[in-house]
């Protein structure tokens, strides 16, 4: 893909400014060992930072024998097993109601300088507008005490978690907002089903005309920046992740095709057909969502203020091929059963239906 003046004019600006020298710092992650923990620790240590985990050594708990851990569950009394302890930086991935923050921030507030929460773009209550940036309304729930993660209180509740930590260290705290993570390691398959699937050949259901903009981020692009944060003392919320009206579906959909298989044939089909054969957006054809209705900022979204502090993205050829090989890592069993995206039968047959409609006489 062709990079744009803007894009080069951003990533000149960027390597200038990750190129002044941090001092090292003692790093308590909450949580670390999911998706976007490991590959934010292995940025810190790559950066010469102390490094402790705090979590239920549930997750992958093999993972980083050579770094201190403290073993509980932070939303009991284990917390208090972080009392006393001075750490230059918090940053927290694993923190999704109030009372969860505030029972951290209790403990700790006295003997950090910055805390780093993981937050979501999934705060916003209203997605219908193009252009939506980190002013944007965030979305209420009725009852603030309720801890049932789900749809409809996911975003609310991270909505609420970044308003109690900002109340316990006004000024000190760094929100990231991310979109749709993805990478090596993406257990989830939102992204990953294109490059896999495009790798299997033939004809490839592809939604739309392909001028729909997308938006996701590289899990190791944001968790470099998450270290940079720390290292510069950035705060503020930021929404993070590719900019809004970079990239097409088509951009992103050619560069699969151009990287993992080029013999693959791409067959766009019409929303409206799709809405007929009632194909999904987003979990049958993934990382796609239509601009229309209340998501009529859907893909348009800016992370502006991001990039101006150091954001930086990779190139879409890497993520995908990244993405693909890693996959392949896994277990013949668990490729073959993708968690996300339009199943192959059903794709099969939405396929047979367009190539029928447009054989039909007019």
């Amino acid at each position: 893909m062709q990079e744009s003046s803007k894009e080069s004019d951003r990533k000149t600006e960027q390597e200038t400014s990750n190129n002044q020298p941090a001092k090292k710092l003692k790093i308590l992650f909450l949580g670390g060992t999911g998706f976007l923990g490991p590959h934010t620790v292995n940025a810190a240590i790559a950066q010469g930072h102390e490094v402790t985990l705090f979590n239920r050594g549930k997750t992958n708990p093999e993972m980083f024998s050579e770094l201190e851990k403290i073993k509980g569950d932070r939303n009991t009394a284990d917390i208090q097993k972080l009392a006393n302890r001075k750490w230059d930086v918090v940053i927290d991935t694993s923190a999704y109601y109030p009372r969860s923050v505030n029972m951290a921030m209790e403990v700790l507030k006295e003997n950090i300088s910055q805390y780093l929460l993981v937050s979501t773009i999934s705060v916003y209550a209203d997605w219908s507008k193009p252009g939506m940036d980190e002013s944007t309304p965030v979305g209420t729930i009725e009852d603030p005490t309720v801890e049932e993660v789900n749809g409809q209180t996911y975003g609310p509740l991270k909505a609420l978690c970044e308003q109690a930590a900002e109340k316990q260290m006004p000024g000190k705290v760094c929100t990231i907002r991310p979109g749709l993570i993805v990478g090596p390691r993406d257990k989830t398959d939102r992204f990953t089903y294109w490059p896999v699937r495009i790798k299997k050949g033939g004809d490839v259901l592809a939604p739309g005309d392909g001028s729909d903009f997308i938006q996701y981020i590289d899990v190791r692009d944001l968790a470099e920046w998450m270290v940079y944060c720390v290292e510069q003392n950035i705060n503020g919320i930021f929404n993070a992740q590719t900019n809004g009206s970079d990239i097409t579906m088509k951009q992103l959909l050619d560069t699969c095709v151009k990287v993992i298989n080029p013999a693959a044939n791409l067959v766009w089909a019409d929303k409206a057909f799709l809405q007929e054969q009632e194909v999904a957006p987003w979990q049958e054809m993934p990382v796609w969502i239509p601009a229309e209705g209340e998501y009529g900022g859907s893909g348009m979204m800016s992370s502006a203020k991001a990039y101006a502090n150091g954001l930086k993205e990779r190139p879409m050829e890497v993520v995908i091929k990244d993405c693909y090989d890693w996959f392949t890592t896994l277990p013949e069993e668990r490729q073959a059963n993708l968690k996300w995206g339009i199943k192959a039968e059903k794709e099969a047959k939405v396929l047979g239906e367009w190539k029928s409609k447009q054989n039909s006489p007019a």
